[in-house]
């Protein structure tokens, strides 16, 4: 069983954290061979969050209470405001040091750069957003034309659905492919792992 800490917070993009949570949800689910992962929502407070289109979300844990996390996913929105908090960058600090492997979706990309999580690997993060990731952060090598790219201890996604993609990526690279397919046709969802 591998817990899945997504990190969400006020204007974070809707789909950047429902979409992964469905998949690793749906996985589970299909799964024959018991319950390989355990998402769940963590905010800095655990109070209510307010996302993108004032979508009011109840996270399940705080920064002070979550259980031991695998496999963080950082996601994206307006990320300008969480780049300047210095608990919400020691959280991500903290969280590359015992991780399995760190993720962003989107604009996630900018916590895990500010947070020196990623300092000169390849990345993406949404196509309106790579020249300020790579203004910002010249360092990177920043990709685009890409869905996902896999830096073998970060995984970055391109923009807001693409984490649906990456989330795939990752349930094929952390269980099987097989069990990825099977989680794509269950939620009816053009995958093809490439």
């Amino acid at each position: 069983m591998m817990n899945i800490g997504i990190y969400i917070y006020d204007q974070a993009e809707v789909l950047d954290f429902s979409g992964p949570f469905e998949v690793f949800s749906t996985a589970s689910r299909v799964c024959t061979d018991g319950d390989p992962f355990t998402p769940f929502l963590v905010s800095e407070t655990g109070d209510i969050v307010t996302a993108r289109g004032g979508y009011r979300v109840v996270p399940h844990y705080g920064f002070d209470n979550h259980p031991s996390i695998d496999v963080p996913i950082v996601v994206g929105g307006v990320h300008t405001a969480e780049m300047l908090k210095p608990p919400v960058i020691a959280w991500i600090k903290e969280q590359a040091k015992t991780a399995q492997l760190m993720t962003s979706i989107c604009t996630g990309a900018f916590l895990l750069a500010a947070a020196e999580v990623i300092t000169t690997e390849p990345v993406t993060t949404h196509w309106e957003d790579i020249p300020d990731l790579r203004q910002q952060y010249p360092n990177l090598e920043v990709r685009e034309g890409t869905r996902w790219v896999d830096a073998e201890r970060v995984v970055t996604s391109g923009g807001i659905s693409a984490g649906i993609d990456m989330s795939l990526y990752l349930v094929s690279k952390l269980h099987s492919q097989a069990l990825a397919q099977k989680t794509a046709k269950q939620m009816a969802f053009d995958w093809t792992g490439l």
